[in-house]
Parts: structure tokens; sequence; C-alpha cells
């Protein structure tokens, strides 16, 4: 699986490229400017980018930016970001095109490698991987949308935990409920999000982008 990196700080840059390589990842590119990574995603169109928000030469959002620059020209570019800070408004960007591939790390809240490397493998796979303090600050800043409004208090929390990556068993765990009880919840979810069955779209991933988004589910 190939992987670009965009990370101006050497050290946590070497870093990650020998920690994704000791993992089976591929190092398509490993750069540190906003302009090099928008040409190495174009370049190499890579099954999973790794991004820091902040990169040079201006330090504000330039490797969130290239990202996006990329994703537009290649549908589903699945994104991992990975920053000490969260941008509100090209976080929820991302998240706007609906087509999963979606991460949002804090680095000061990574804990371990396993955490991360099972971060980019779902990302990569078109799921999401959303950090809680990331997941509040989104919902905190919009206000919900229809359907939205109709789920209940525990469906949302079974939402944020998917938005997360949890499967249903480690949800099950946090909310000290029955895995068929956080089935159940899912299938409500689904239905309150009008999300039909669908072989062509991932329901969890549209639920939880919706979720994040502020805005209604589609299927596909």
């Amino acid at each position: 699986m190939r992987v670009v990196l965009a990370e101006d700080l050497y050290l946590l840059r070497e870093g990650l490229t020998r920690l994704l390589e000791a993992h089976g990842f591929t190092i398509a590119a490993a750069v540190e400017t906003g302009p090099d990574l928008l040409s190495a995603l174009l370049e190499h169109r890579p099954e999973v980018a790794v991004v820091d928000v902040r990169l040079p030469p201006t330090f504000t959002d330039e490797g969130l930016q290239a990202a996006l620059a990329a994703r537009r020209q290649i549908r589903g570019l699945p994104v991992l970001v990975l920053s000490q800070h969260v941008q509100q408004l090209y976080a929820r960007e991302l998240l706007a095109d609906g087509s999963g591939g979606v991460g949002y790390l804090l680095k000061d809240r990574v804990f371990n490698a396993g955490q991360f490397i099972d971060a980019v493998r779902r990302v990569a796979a078109g799921g999401t991987a959303m950090d809680p303090d990331v997941i509040g600050t989104l919902l905190q800043s919009s206000a919900r949308a229809e359907p939205l409004q109709r789920l209940s208090r525990r469906e949302r929390e079974v939402l944020g935990l998917m938005a997360e990556g949890c499967s249903n068993s480690a949800i099950a765990g946090r909310l000290t409920v029955s895995d068929g009880a956080v089935a159940k919840h899912i299938a409500n979810i689904f239905t309150k999000l009008e999300l039909a069955p669908d072989e062509d779209a991932n329901r969890r991933v549209l639920a939880v982008l919706a979720y994040l988004n502020g805005s209604p589910a589609t299927s596909r």
C-alpha cells in the first residue's frame, strides 16, 4: 500500500516513514511543503495520504489545502490528517463530498503505533478515523440539520463512536451494552438518516459523514 506523507519536521517525518515501512507500507513520497504535497499526490495517486495541516511556506493550512486540491482531481483520495490543530472550515470541506476515506487525528492524542497504523489502514479502505476532540469541535460549530435531529441521545453516541472508527463490539464495550443493542441502534440510525441498502454505498461511512458535516445523508 503506497503512502504519500507530508510533515515539515525532519525527525517526525523520518519517524513516520520508518513506522509505516515497518508495517508493510511503501512510502511513495515524503515531502515537507504544501506545493510538494500536491505535486506528489497528483503524480503518485497513492492509496492514502498522511498529511500535516501546517506546512511551509506560511505554516497556516497548506497541507490541508493541498490535500483538498488533490481530492478534487482524484475523487475519493483517502486522506488522514495528522495535526496539532483542528481547522474547522477545511475539515468540514474534507468531509463534504461524502466519498469516505477521511481521518483527522491530533498528534498529542496518538498514544501508540497500533492506534496510528489502524487509522491509516481504515482510512485507506474508505472508512473514517476521527479524534473525539475533532468530532466535538465540528459538532459544536454546526447546527444539526434534519434528519440528524431525529437521532436519540444514545444513537448520537453510537454514531460518534462509529466516527472514531470503532467496531460494533468496541462500541458495545464503550457503552456497556450488548452487541445486539448496538446493531439495533445502527439500524435505527440508517433508517432515520434515510440510508437505504445500496451495494454501491457504505451506509456506515455515509452516516458518519452526514453526522460530522451537519448535512442530510444521501444514498448513492
